[in-house]
């Protein structure tokens, strides 16, 4: 039987506040669930308000467009993310700028974002990815000193610690002027499809609940100034979300002893790099365990998980570079552009099963087909 790459639990109060979303007939965005998931990820997040949409990539177009960004404007993110970070920046009419990665952690290198900064650079978008936070101390020195918004993709670390040089404990998602998370199943907390944006600017909030539900009027409800979306997420998703959180603390216990697992059982495999398990500011959340072949290994990342398949292994290839996406490239974007580390870490990294639901057995037999990869 296959070890499926993620699998979510629902073990704690999802069926009871479904039942109660059925037989109160609150299963629209209009529920109560709602307003209790957006103050709960609000608190947990360090940030106001919360304001609940369909999914995670929504809510980066919800950011986007609530800051104003538009044509001509300039957005600094990491090329080593998810397509729907740029595709966000590129829908509002404005223009992606990449940044390589670091080695050790995967996350966008700040050492390199100076460079990037232009007089149109009006945002910077960071992206905490797999398990360790983007290093926010350099970043937030660049945003005040140039005056820039931020855009802080926390989807994948929900719950994390990002420990400051000044001795602060600072919540991932608390950084940004919008912060974005997503509720997709192998999130930390899952609705299924849904996602959130997250600010303390009351006005930013404001604009992102209207911009989420077609900008009604306000005096005149069909009336509208400005176009918006349906982005409305509904009282039966929040219902799970609402469940999710409470046994955040529980998930993300569970998230650090899968990585503990997979680093006692793959001690010694000196043919690939793993993340670092901590850096001076932060421990590693595990949201996936990710693996990167070393130069020698003789083969790459698709056919190692192709090996992995055929042993019963399920796995997910890493991001690939916004900077080599077809779509974008067309478009005339990132011409002469060149993140060697992304480039590397794409063709070579991929993570194995770490949802909340993995056993040590499953973690232990699936590090025993790595190790046989190469034997």
């Amino acid at each position: 039987m296959m070890i499926p790459v993620n699998e979510p639990l629902l073990t704690g109060n999802e069926a009871k506040y479904l039942v109660e979303c059925v037989e109160t007939g609150w299963i629209s965005s209009e529920g109560p669930f709602v307003r209790k998931l957006e103050e709960g990820m609000a608190a947990i997040s360090g940030q106001r308000y919360g304001v609940a949409v369909m999914n995670g990539s929504v809510a980066l177009d919800l950011a986007i467009a609530a800051l104003r960004i538009g044509p001509g404007d300039e957005v600094i993110l990491p090329t080593f993310t998810i397509i729907s970070c740029a595709a966000a920046v590129v829908r509002a009419g404005a223009i992606p700028v990449v940044v390589d990665a670091n080695p050790a952690t995967w996350n966008l290198d700040p050492s390199k974002l100076q460079a990037a900064v232009t007089p149109r650079t009006k945002a910077i978008m960071v992206v905490h990815i797999y398990g360790l936070p983007v290093d926010m101390d350099p970043v937030m020195q660049i945003v005040r000193d140039r005056g820039l918004k931020l855009i802080e993709d926390s989807a994948e670390l929900i719950g994390q610690v990002y420990h400051s040089r000044s001795g602060d404990a600072c919540m991932v998602g608390s950084f940004g002027d919008v912060a974005t998370v997503s509720f997709y199943p192998n999130k930390h907390v899952t609705t299924g499809e849904g996602g959130m944006v997250l600010t303390s600017d009351e006005d930013l909030a404001e604009r992102c609940r209207a911009l989420r539900n077609l900008c009604f009027g306000k005096k005149r409800r069909f009336i509208h100034e400005e176009l918006g979306w349906n982005f409305r997420m509904s009282n039966l998703q929040a219902a799970v979300g609402v469940a999710q959180l409470e046994v955040l603390d529980r998930t993300i216990k569970k998230k650090r002893l899968i990585g503990s697992w997979y680093n006692e059982f793959l001690e010694g495999v000196t043919e690939v790099e793993l993340q670092e398990p901590r850096t001076p500011y932060a421990e590693n959340i595990y949201w996936v365990y990710g693996i990167v072949l070393k130069d020698e290994v003789p083969f790459d990342a698709e056919e190692a998980m192709s090996r992995l398949a055929s042993a019963g292994i399920g796995t997910r290839p890493f991001f690939w570079p916004m900077h080599e996406q077809p779509v974008l490239t067309r478009m005339g974007f990132f011409r002469d552009v060149s993140c060697p580390v992304a480039e590397r870490i794409a063709r070579r990294g991929f993570y194995l099963p770490s949802g909340v639901a993995l056993t040590r057995d499953q973690a232990e037999q699936s590090a025993a087909a790595v190790r046989a990869l190469f034997e």
